[in-house]
């Protein structure tokens, strides 16, 4: 499947239907979540700024994220999208080149956020990427006024829909509001915002079938898939180490020529 062919499949994704994302932080858990029947792969910014030695929050030299894209695009089949965080840079020319370069390397979709930074330089940030690559590129806008409590509670989700709307002007193709969990907030920002929604798990977060039924278009599991294996990882480390036993090394585990028959030639 060309580029062009999974951007246009990766559009239809939020046409109808939730589009669950069980984030990937390295091409092995991508081409794993792959095969599992996932519709697309996306990225955690945090699981491949730590996969690389960096904290999460535009850190990661952009080598290393286009690295990251072009192993994973080597070895799934559907479309990737990938979480650029800032773009790293406030520059909206020098963001622009990023996403050109994400885009090259093969990712379809991108997630650009706000954070603290003023509406105003995301919306620029936006406008330079589709002037440069027009739908080449799922842009999906991130908010974090739920995320970092950038209005009053009672004036969540009026910023929200204030910012979508200056987004969706700008050329996003999504809205990503991690942070908010309350079905009536949810079923307001879908309903009101002109583009497909997309959430965060959090505890409390509507079930899947639910957020649908609220007009959510996709759901993201963000840093927790990458987050719960290291978890198991320090688990399993801290054990072996205290008492070198072989047997619970292989509870749960993937065999080794399963690994090795799924990142085999296809």
């Amino acid at each position: 499947m060309t580029l062009s062919t999974h951007a246009a499949a990766f559009r239809r994704l939020h046409e109808d239907g939730l589009l669950i994302l069980a984030n990937a932080w390295d091409a092995a858990s991508a081409r794993l979540i792959e095969s599992l029947g996932a519709s697309a792969i996306a990225t955690t910014s945090a699981g491949v700024a730590w996969s690389h030695g960096y904290a999460d929050g535009d850190l990661l030299p952009v080598s290393h994220l286009l690295a990251t894209v072009t192993d994973i695009a080597r070895v799934i089949r559907i479309p990737l999208t990938v979480d650029c965080e800032g773009g790293y840079s406030h520059d909206p020319k020098a963001v622009a080149d990023t996403v050109a370069a994400v885009a090259s390397a093969g990712g379809v979709g991108i997630n650009i956020e706000d954070g603290s930074s003023p509406p105003d330089l995301l919306c620029a940030k936006i406008a330079e990427i589709k002037r440069v690559l027009g739908d080449r590129v799922f842009v999906n806008a991130r908010t974090d006024v739920y995320l970092r409590s950038l209005a009053p509670q009672e004036a969540r989700v009026a910023e929200t829909l204030a910012r979508a709307e200056r987004y969706r002007s700008a050329g996003a193709d999504g809205l990503f509001v991690p942070g908010v969990v309350d079905r009536e907030e949810i079923r307001a920002i879908a309903a009101k915002a002109g583009l497909p929604l997309n959430v965060l798990v959090r505890t409390g977060l509507p079930r899947a079938a639910e957020l649908m039924a609220l007009g959510v278009r996709r759901l993201s599991a963000g840093s927790d898939v990458a987050e719960a294996s290291l978890g198991r990882v320090r688990s399993l480390a801290a054990a072996f180490l205290k008492n070198g036993a072989s047997e619970p090394l292989s509870e749960g585990a993937i065999p080794y020529p399963d690994v090795q028959a799924l990142l085999g030639e296809r």
